[in-house]
């Protein structure tokens, strides 16, 4: 049958567009993946779209978009590590967009267990963006921590925090997010309701929390005010642990007393090798000094996925057609409160 390529696109003027494009041509340690699944990222993507809309180009244009998908490998390229035609794998990178057919550098692309379907293979992307986070954390058993907010990257990694053996209390507005989380094994307040400091430190009692994740978009500074409010406090009044920034939130940050000794730090991407072409393309890193490279903290995640360990359906609040993305995007946008993971459909050939 002859096979048509359904791509879901962006205007520079923030419009969402369903689209037939040509099948991109393979070139040399590519797969060319037949997709089924993709994720919407609610964050980055949709971000984006909202900032086009607020700075439109005068003359419009279109361009593909997406970060995460699952699919079918057709045909391959060049030395491509043991992929073969007929496997099943999880996709991530800049080429994984939503369409129904990616070209797919052969380290951004990670065979699937049996029992992971293809939608819990597309989560792939997110899902290594909050393993990152979780390892900037340099969380240990035992230890207490916050996550503020409870989106994907939000809530995978609370669910993450409880894997490596820390007690993790998230910080949510939203009861769709809440409801979620609850399905996740993940244990949260609503801070917009109750006190979040009081209840954090009772929870933290009589220690104060280790770490924090800030997991959300927009201004940071009052909430990284509450956040030092809880961490756990030194003899001589110095608030110590580790804050992380993964959203894409700001925040003021003022050094000395003020912040204790806190460490601040940003977490960005999803592991060693994401965005250098070479290592994308095939070129590997030394294991042994590079040990969690992004095709490593994808397997690991998925292989937790097939354990029933990490939970992501749950995540997925609708699925729709590639077809109806401007639908979609509508929602996200517009509806926060009422979604979270939308999976995009394909049906590839007519």
């Amino acid at each position: 049958m002859e096979k048509e390529n359904y791509s879901a696109v962006i205007s520079n003027r923030g419009m969402l567009e369903c689209h037939k494009t040509e099948i991109p041509e393979l070139k040399d340690n590519e797969v060319l993946v037949k997709t089924h699944a993709s994720l919407i990222s609610p964050g980055t993507e949709m971000n984006g779209v909202k900032h086009l809309r607020q700075n439109p180009q005068e003359k419009e244009d279109y361009f593909k978009f997406g970060y995460s998908c699952a699919g079918e490998i057709i045909a391959v390229k060049g030395d491509v590590k043991n992929l073969k035609p007929g496997m099943r794998v999880a996709c991530m990178g800049l080429t994984s967009t939503h369409s129904s057919y990616n070209a797919v550098p052969c380290n951004l692309a990670v065979p699937l267990p049996d029992s992971v379907s293809y939608e819990e293979g597309c989560f792939a992307s997110l899902a290594a963006t909050s393993l990152q986070a979780v390892r900037r954390s340099d969380v240990q058993l035992g230890e207490y921590g916050v996550v503020l907010g409870l989106g994907i990257v939000g809530n995978i990694a609370a669910q993450l925090y409880r894997i490596a053996g820390a007690r993790t209390l998230a910080w949510e507005a939203l009861p769709l997010r809440r409801k979620i989380a609850k399905k996740c094994g993940v244990q949260s307040i609503n801070f917009m309701r109750t006190n979040a400091v009081e209840k954090s430190k009772e929870f933290a009692f009589p220690y104060g929390m280790d770490f924090a994740l800030m997991a959300f978009g927009g201004d940071g500074s009052k909430a990284f005010e509450s956040v030092k409010n809880v961490m756990k406090v030194s003899a001589d009044g110095h608030q110590m642990g580790r804050v992380v920034v993964v959203g894409g939130c700001s925040l003021t940050f003022t050094g000395g007393a003020v912040s204790g000794n806190l460490d601040v730090r940003a977490s960005s991407r999803t592991g060693a090798g994401y965005h250098d072409k070479d290592w994308e393309y095939g070129k590997d890193y030394p294991d042994v000094f590079v040990q969690f490279t992004t095709t490593r903290n994808v397997r690991e995640l998925l292989q937790l996925i097939a354990e029933k360990r990490l939970k992501v359906m749950p995540l997925i609040t609708h699925t729709m057609p590639v077809q109806d993305i401007a639908e979609a995007g509508e929602m996200l946008i517009e509806h926060p409160d009422k979604t979270l993971g939308i999976i995009l459909k394909y049906d590839c050939e007519k």
